[in-house]
């Protein structure tokens, strides 16, 4: 029995490769779908299998392709309906992977078709459980993606504790738990860095699993969620119904770019300039009207959280060597239309003689001696509402990165705006989207609120209400 979790974190998903007596198995895959092939060949084995846990909401998932690749079944749990040849299956139903036996628990509450799949060993012992986003390691999923009809989130949430209580929890204390995420997946909201753990030990600390009630359940799991990105529910349907061969998207990226022909098919195709590159190098020079997302951070799920139409067209600037790693990720979350990038990056731009825009960084000092010279600035914490409500300067007004597309209206392109995060990532992204919307004096606080809080200004590490905006 070979049971592997395949973590990806920039998107803080886990995929599964199961193999015995040359069958295996992938749950939950991603895009691309070459590492699963892969790991076949090399175990001599023949994909049998491809589980989906549920629709995805936040990535992508390669069961169309793998499954056209390797010919193996896709297999869902009850009620889904899919648009590609599948096999939704029963509740109960058993599928055999060599000496293994996966049973399917359906688990719905996250979504109507969520399913957990319970693996046993050769002798009919049970040995872990695919959780999907049922359950994960010190949370459970968001009740709010899937509502029907007249189903709110609570009743969604409802029916997450009957899942638990009567598939999950009723399974040996000994059953590793393996889910599809961990941390920094917005598909539940106090997931542990953890990515695996057995039933009896989430039993003890899991916060959901310790609800005395279901009402106590409803109200603590739905209490404090944020709205979903917007790219969650176009994912999700992606899914759904099917989606162009991650080999055809890649192609299409790869299309290396003169700075001539990369300026000419901007202004064609009216494509987005997605700059890649770390945000203090961005700072000192890119395209104008180019929006930062540095491939070191959480780049996809910012591109789905920003970029609200997944067939806008993009073209990228990245490090030498990253264009690959740039298209793929994008695959992920759906954004199919890269058409290509600038060979030889900003500095074949610059030999171009092109013109370079710049965004102004300054230290969290030199933040300090300005402020205190002049304390009626204006400063954007642009981080998320729970990290402002911990701790935040009270100068600050929250602005959180995630709704720059609702707050830009307010903000005065004639001021100066001076914009941070919790370490720079973000200040970044919004300093880049202020810029290319117009609003030229925007100045980054590199490090963010972690190098502000070494000043000596004014901070509260108490909650208070969103402060005004002066504009």
């Amino acid at each position: 029995m070979n049971i592997e979790q395949i973590y990806t974190g920039c998107l803080a998903e886990a995929a599964y490769y199961i193999e015995s007596n040359g069958e295996a198995a992938i749950i939950d895959p991603l895009r691309e779908v070459e590492p699963y092939l892969k790991k076949a060949l090399k175990d001599n084995a023949h994909i049998k299998y491809i589980f989906e846990t549920h629709f995805h909401a936040d990535f992508v998932s390669g069961h169309v392709d793998l499954a056209e690749k390797s010919g193996a079944e896709i297999v869902y749990g009850p009620t889904a309906n899919t648009t590609f040849k599948s096999h939704i299956s029963k509740d109960g139903e058993q599928f055999k992977v060599g000496d293994l036996t996966i049973t399917v628990l359906h688990t719905p509450g996250h979504t109507p078709e969520s399913t957990t799949y319970l693996l046993a060993d050769k002798d009919g012992k049970p040995y872990c459980i695919f959780t999907g986003d049922t359950l994960f390691i010190g949370d459970v999923g968001r009740p709010d993606l899937a509502q029907q009809g007249s189903l709110t989130m609570e009743d969604m949430a409802a029916t997450l504790y009957d899942s638990l209580q009567t598939k999950i929890l009723t399974l040996p204390d000994d059953v590793l738990v393996y889910p599809a995420h961990g941390a920094g997946s917005a598909c539940g909201k106090n997931m542990s860095k953890e990515t695996f753990d057995t039933l009896g030990h989430q039993k003890e600390v899991n916060y959901a699993l310790k609800a005395e009630t279901k009402e106590q359940f409803v109200m603590e799991v739905t209490d404090g969620i944020l709205p979903p990105p917007q790219y969650f529910a176009k994912n999700a349907a992606m899914n759904k119904h099917g989606y162009e061969s991650f080999d055809d998207v890649y192609e299409k990226g790869s299309n290396p770019l003169s700075a001539e022909n990369f300026e000419l098919m901007a202004n064609q195709t009216g494509a987005l300039i997605l700059d890649t590159r770390d945000p203090q190098v961005f700072a000192k020079g890119f395209i104008p009207s180019s929006v930062n997302i540095g491939l070191n951070g959480q780049f996809a799920p910012w591109v789905g959280s920003l970029i609200t139409d997944l067939k806008q067209p993009l073209l990228l600037i990245v490090e030498e060597g990253k264009e690959e790693e740039a298209i793929t990720r994008l695959a992920r979350v759906g954004y199919d239309n890269t058409i290509g990038y600038l060979e030889g990056g900003i500095e074949a731009w610059k030999t171009a003689g092109k013109d370079v825009d710049t965004v102004k960084s300054i230290s969290a000092a030199e933040f300090e001696g300005i402020v205190n010279e002049q304390p009626d600035i204006h400063v954007l914490d642009v981080r998320k509402p729970g990290e402002y409500e911990a701790e935040h300067l009270e100068m600050t007004a929250t602005r959180p990165l995630d709704y720059i597309n609702d707050w830009t209206a307010e903000v005065n392109p004639k001021e100066t705006y001076y914009i941070h995060c919790a370490g720079g990532y973000r200040s970044m992204i919004a300093a880049s989207i202020l810029k290319a919307r117009g609003v030229d004096n925007v100045i980054d606080i590199a490090g963010g609120y972690g190098a502000i809080k070494t000043t000596g200004l004014k901070r509260t590490d108490f909650a208070c209400p969103s402060k005004a905006m002066k504009v």
